[in-house]
């Protein structure tokens, strides 16, 4: 219900913005077209990664090292894996509903999924080249704080630690 009111509002909005200035909505929709050209092969690939991942390694393996049974050992491999991964946030979160639909492990998917998005080992040089490396460290250091703490509020919620 909530996503057909999203798209009935945006369609509302479309249609207002189309009688306002066509021009501009033309060209905005054709910015909107090229970017999502741009996403789509990176969106592609991710998923096709995350399909040989599921057809090559079998459910079981999955299930022990990333799996509700896991408990901290998953969470601390959760927590590598995300914190060296790089992939942007709308191929991730695809990719982690798959991964839980297969593991069951809430609290294993949530340390994947938050330090996937908030600690950045491969970009760790870049950003302190930008902010300065102990900013860069303490920024990551808080997020893969942040990252265990919720990580154990969710297994503690559904289970998991």
């Amino acid at each position: 219900m909530f996503t057909m009111l999203l798209y009935g509002s945006a369609a509302v909005l479309l249609f207002l913005s189309w009688r306002k200035s066509r021009e501009k909505t033309r060209a905005a929709l054709k910015k909107a077209w090229k970017s999502c050209l741009g996403v789509l092969p990176l969106f592609f690939a991710i998923l096709l990664c995350m399909g040989l991942l599921l057809s090559f390694v079998d459910e079981s393996t999955m299930r022990q090292a990333l799996g509700q049974e896991s408990g901290m050992a998953g969470i601390i491999l959760s927590g590598i894996i995300g914190s060296v991964t790089l992939i942007p946030a709308f191929a991730a979160y695809p990719a982690a509903a798959e991964l839980l639909r297969v593991t069951g492990g809430y609290a294993q998917i949530t340390m994947l999924i938050t330090s996937l998005m908030m600690v950045g080992i491969v970009t760790l040089p870049m950003e302190g080249r930008f902010f300065g490396i102990r900013a860069a460290l303490w920024r990551n250091g808080l997020g893969l704080a942040y990252s265990f703490a919720l990580a154990f509020f969710i297994g503690a919620v559904f289970g998991g630690v």
